[in-house]
């Protein structure tokens, strides 16, 4: 893919100073575009900044500065998909220290279609590249948004698709992908 980074931005690895705009991303992506919300089974990671992305060097948060404020999300979890809520065979394919899943993957509505999201993944990418002991890189997403399935399909191989199963619940269309490392 090999994304530049779009004019007038900065993507770099969050700091401390990063915390608190990463977390408004994070959740008003959850309540104002996903409609559901902070659920603690799913998002501790949002509460846990620091503990979950900063203090494991195994794990990443980046962020996407525009004059100065967080407008872009993409995490890096040593985690694959849990069962329950997920199928068991997906668990088993994905198993969390050798799968690095790519989470939390978004752009304020008024920053998209820039190149941002494409700059995240490619960063994403070489640092779990550059990481030992990822053997896979894994996502799943609502595809609900605007521009999302398409976005994946263009960088990603679709491994299960859940909007029949409704495995989150009536009105999440989830859909789980696995990305060339």
């Amino acid at each position: 893919m090999s994304q530049t980074t779009p004019r007038g931005y900065t993507v770099r690895p969050a700091t401390p100073a990063d915390v608190d705009g990463a977390r408004r991303v994070m959740l008003d992506t959850l309540y104002n575009e996903f409609g559901y919300g902070y659920v603690p089974r799913w998002h501790r990671d949002v509460v846990d900044i620091e503990g979950t992305y900063l203090d494991d060097p195994r794990h990443l948060l980046l962020v996407a500065l525009h004059d100065g404020e967080v407008v872009a999300t993409t995490g890096v979890r040593s985690e694959g998909p849990n069962h329950p809520p997920h199928p068991r065979w997906l668990a088993e394919s994905y198993p969390s220290v050798t799968t690095a899943q790519l989470v939390r993957v978004y752009v304020r509505p008024e920053h998209r279609r820039r190149g941002l999201a494409g700059t995240l993944v490619d960063t994403a990418r070489a640092f779990i590249a550059s990481t030992p002991g990822y053997e896979r890189v894994y996502l799943h997403t609502n595809v609900d948004i605007e521009g999302t399935e398409a976005f994946w399909r263009s960088v990603a191989k679709e491994v299960f698709d859940a909007r029949s199963t409704g495995e989150h619940g009536p009105g999440v269309a989830t859909v789980h992908f696995e990305i060339p490392m």
